[in-house]
């Protein structure tokens, strides 16, 4: 009886763990919605936000900022490094922005804003591939991987709230309690 239980016990950990790593998350950048914008210090940078979270496939980047005064340009790697945003691959500029990380890989972003790419509004965002889906097992890497250039774009500090569960913890809890 007790290894009968204990096997229960082991699938319904399975069940959680794979119901709550396969659920996409949304990210605030930077964890504050005054995050995008140039950058008052050089001791905190999106990057390393960025580097702090790990996305993966089907998660969501959300943006907010005034949408008179800014953008957000996803750009290409030259692009990002030479803050060049005559051929942005996506152009946001409605202050609530959400792009779908439908991909692993860099994603790049620089801001729409005349000068402001240059002093430091910028973020590189690396998704993990759907092999490494269980989060939380490895840190992130870091986007100085994906990075060959001067510092990194700095901004405010981040809250702990930049992350968003949608939901399955209260789905698989709920299957918990039907099994026990």
């Amino acid at each position: 009886m007790a290894s009968s239980r204990s096997s229960s016990l082991v699938c319904i950990a399975l069940l959680l763990v794979s119901i709550t790593s396969s659920e996409a998350r949304d990210f605030l950048v930077g964890g504050n919605v005054n995050a995008w914008r140039v950058p008052p210090t050089t001791t905190d940078s999106l990057n390393q936000w960025a580097e702090k979270n790990r996305f993966q496939v089907g998660d969501s980047l959300v943006w907010r900022y005034d949408a008179g005064k800014d953008s957000v340009l996803q750009v290409t790697r030259e692009a990002y490094l030479s803050c060049n945003k005559t051929s942005p691959i996506a152009e946001h500029k409605n202050g609530a922005t959400v792009v779908k990380l439908h991909r692993s890989g860099a994603y790049y972003f620089i801001s729409g804003t005349e000068g402001a790419c240059e002093e430091g509004e910028k973020l590189i965002v690396v998704v993990m591939s759907e092999r490494h889906s269980l989060r939380g097992l490895a840190p992130a890497p870091s986007p100085a991987e994906f990075y060959e250039g001067p510092a990194i774009a700095p901004t405010s500090g981040a809250s702990g709230t930049e992350k968003i569960l949608k939901s399955g913890v209260a789905g698989a809890l709920l299957v918990l309690g039907m099994v026990l």
